[in-house]
């Protein structure tokens, strides 16, 4: 093994080293890098509504301080509409439960009689436990203890902009504008994905509700909203958020119409808003391949739970902004990126069988 061989074996060593440090880092350190990611997400985004009221000759104090106040009063207001229905749906967890182990046992009972089986074990499903139910519900938000700290995170942010803009001015080496251009392409690509997530959530959850209104859910609006927000987190989300709204029409109704009906129209919303809904509202803004998306939804799962799912796919998108301005790491930009190449094959199978058959005739 030459020398040039030994250090690139060293190279890619502690390249992979570092990796697994900054794996480490995010995951015992979520509690101060979780809020923070958030605030610095939501500054970027909450940027144009702030800069707007500046505009309008208010101080960028009482800018900041009037957005956060809009921002929470909505965030409040909807969740306090949800309230009702999410101590509803606590309150039917026994009933519900009651109804799985009924039509469990009925179904269990029917497969054993077909194939002349019989059985006596009792059957205790205690994963549907009300107290296991209900910390899985409330499970989501334990990764968010400190959402205080969000806000005074997104105020100094957005108070200190111009701050930080000049720190990276003094930092660079060189008089290029490449790290401008990169905190502005940033800066468009996070404003983009969550403003055009944000439309494709409500204009989601508006199908979903009229929907589930129509199918007879009882608590439509609740599910409508957990439909479009798990679409946020791309492929796992659906499913998960799909299979469990099936599965509660399946034990509160006693026809298969319904959760069949619900299993074909949820389809048919994704179908919507995968072909037309996003390409028109968000479009490739984050240009990521579905291979690194998919990736990142487990790193981002493992790391810092539902929030690393759906924070990791813009963070991505930044990591290749930021291969694409370095020349040395340009290629690891093209590979996380979707402008790749399609190879297929100039001939079909068909055209080779009517090529073959033809050419037998002929002989």
């Amino acid at each position: 093994m030459g020398s040039t061989d030994i250090k690139f074996l060293q190279k890619t060593v502690y390249s992979f080293l570092f990796f697994i440090l900054i794996i480490i880092i995010m995951k015992e350190g979520s509690v101060i890098l979780l809020p923070l990611v958030w605030g610095a997400f939501f500054a970027f985004a909450l940027y144009p509504i702030s800069n707007w009221l500046e505009e309008k000759r208010l101080p960028r104090a009482v800018a900041i301080v009037l957005t956060l106040i809009f921002i929470t009063v909505t965030a409040v207001a909807l969740l306090y509409f949800l309230t009702d229905q999410v101590v509803g749906l606590i309150k039917d967890i026994p009933e519900i439960r009651a109804s799985f182990e009924t039509k469990i046992n009925t179904y269990l009972k029917e497969i054993e009689g077909a194939i002349g089986l019989g059985s006596d074990i009792p059957l205790e499903f205690s994963f549907l436990n009300q107290k296991n139910l209900e910390s899985a519900l409330f499970g989501a938000g334990r990764s968010l203890i400190l959402v205080g700290i969000i806000p005074l995170f997104i105020f100094l942010m957005l108070y200190y902009r111009d701050f930080f803009v000049e720190f990276l001015k003094k930092r660079s080496t060189t008089e290029s504008p490449s790290i401008l251009n990169f905190i502005k392409d940033s800066g468009k690509v996070i404003q983009n994905y969550l403003f055009g997530m944000l439309i494709v959530t409500i204009i989601v959850s508006l199908m979903a509700g009229v929907v589930l209104y129509f199918l007879g859910v009882k608590y439509f609006i609740l599910f409508a909203v957990f439909v479009a927000v798990m679409n946020l987190i791309p492929f796992v989300g659906v499913f998960l958020s799909s299979l469990l709204l099936i599965i509660y029409v399946l034990l509160t109704t006693d026809s298969l119409f319904y959760p069949l009906a619900t299993m074909l129209l949820l389809w048919m919303i994704q179908l919507i808003e995968n072909n037309l809904i996003t390409p028109v509202v968000v479009g490739a803004r984050v240009k990521v391949n579905a291979f690194a998306v998919i990736l990142a939804i487990l790193l981002g799962g493992y790391i810092w739970g539902i929030s690393g799912m759906i924070l990791f796919i813009p963070m991505v998108g930044l990591l290749k902004i930021i291969f694409e301005r370095v020349p040395s790491l340009e290629a690891y930009g093209y590979l996380l990126g979707d402008d790749y190449p399609v190879i297929e094959k100039k001939e079909n199978y068909l055209r080779k069988i009517l090529r073959k058959v033809s050419s037998k005739s002929e002989s």
